[in-house]
């Protein structure tokens, strides 16, 4: 067997090993033995397989797929500028801590610097995320890859030199099934009781899951809680948040917890700056947060409420959101054709149980923030937007 189909079977096998089911390969002659590896996983019912020849449309749909698998997704390239129509998709996965892995294949080191076809400087190539380097067979791959993958909770890079021979043996290879005991997901570490006293709302941005929603139902406060946050349901989530978020009820706010990345309003910044509020960030660390690091007070692996504020507090948001929710209604109906926020609520409410919704940035994100009405809890549903740079290309390879 010559070098690179070891080191492209390593690398498929420690893929397969660590929960892999969805890859991505655009493809090209020097990534040649990364997709016969795939194809092979691909034909074992190990892995499905998909083929895209642009490389932009590419890491948008592994990007995609991340998302709604909350699992490792690698996207395959072959060498030089291949690898940089990468970027756009490398960093929204980066900003939105979603796990995209650019294996992109390289020629060998001996050949930068000389002109070489396709050959240009990968090293380190998409700025300030994770990186690893496969030169021979002889490298440790499960252990690099372990580290690599275990590193982030977003997007990182492996770049491969692979040197000719590029084609495998013909010879019936195939990974080895995933024994399911090796995962390269994060843990969450400890857990910390909030205490009641402060008039509190839980935050759920982007990605926060169901997490922010047991919080808030625990110490019975409101929920505000975006459309792709996946924590939209239950009884204390509000639809008109961001509208109450700029009424004198939003001054009386002392404490905000963070699950996710929140992006979507100019209000919610404006409360997470506040200095006479306490904010506490879960989970996540500050790098990806929309505000400077010096706003948040405390950042936390896990929080829980085991007492249950009193219920004037929630009542009042929910007051105020129903009063909201009727006035819009009232606005609607006077529109003489038919506007945005009325398309935004149509597809709200024609999304079923178990159904997946993906969003564009700018001004459907908002309209949908602001007409989803939250659903009852069990009734999944998936909403899913870019929100990591909020960027309008690669809306549809995504979906």
């Amino acid at each position: 067997m010559n070098a690179s189909t070891a080191i492209a079977r390593g690398v498929v096998d420690a893929l397969v090993a660590s929960g892999v089911t969805e890859a991505v390969l655009a493809p090209g002659s020097r990534s040649s033995p990364l997709a016969f590896a795939l194809h092979a996983a691909d034909q074992a019912g190990l892995v499905r397989l998909h083929v895209r020849i642009d490389e932009r449309t590419a890491g948008f749909l592994a990007l995609g797929l991340a998302k709604a698998s909350r699992r490792v997704v690698p996207i395959v390239t072959t060498s030089g500028t291949a690898v940089a129509n990468l970027h756009p998709a490398m960093l929204e996965a980066k900003h939105a801590r979603v796990q995209v892995l650019a294996i992109t294949a390289d020629r060998p080191a001996r050949l930068r610097g000389t002109g070489a076809s396709q050959t240009t400087d990968q090293i380190k190539f998409f700025h300030g995320i994770p990186y690893a380097q496969l030169s021979a067979p002889s490298d440790d791959i499960a252990a690099i890859m372990g580290e690599l993958m275990s590193s982030t909770r977003g997007s990182a890079q492996l770049n491969i030199e692979f040197d000719d021979p590029l084609l495998p043996p013909d010879d019936g290879w195939a990974p080895v099934p995933n024994n399911g005991l090796v995962t390269y997901r994060g843990v969450s570490r400890e857990t910390f009781e909030i205490a009641q006293g402060p008039r509190t709302v839980v935050l759920a941005g982007d990605n926060a899951g169901r997490a922010a929603r047991r919080l808030a139902e625990a110490g019975g406060w409101p929920l505000l809680a975006e459309p792709s946050s996946g924590s939209r349901t239950g009884r204390n989530a509000l639809r008109t948040y961001r509208l109450i978020l700029a009424s004198d009820l939003a001054q009386r706010v002392e404490r905000v917890v963070v699950f996710g990345h929140p992006t979507l309003s100019r209000p919610v910044t404006t409360l997470l700056s506040r200095d006479d509020v306490e904010v506490i960030v879960v989970g996540e660390d500050l790098s990806g947060f929309p505000l400077p690091a010096r706003f948040a007070d405390q950042l936390l692996d896990n929080i829980y409420a085991e007492e249950r504020d009193g219920p004037e507090w929630l009542d009042a948001w929910r007051a105020a959101d129903a009063k909201l929710v009727a006035g819009i209604a009232d606005v609607i109906a006077t529109e003489p054709t038919l506007s945005p926020l009325e398309v935004a609520a149509e597809v709200a409410g024609a999304l079923p149980p178990e159904g997946l919704l993906v969003v564009g940035s700018s001004n459907p994100i908002r309209d949908l923030d602001l007409m989803m009405a939250p659903t009852p809890v069990g009734e999944k549903r998936l909403t899913l937007a870019n929100r990591g740079l909020a960027g309008i290309d690669g809306t549809i390879s995504t979906a």
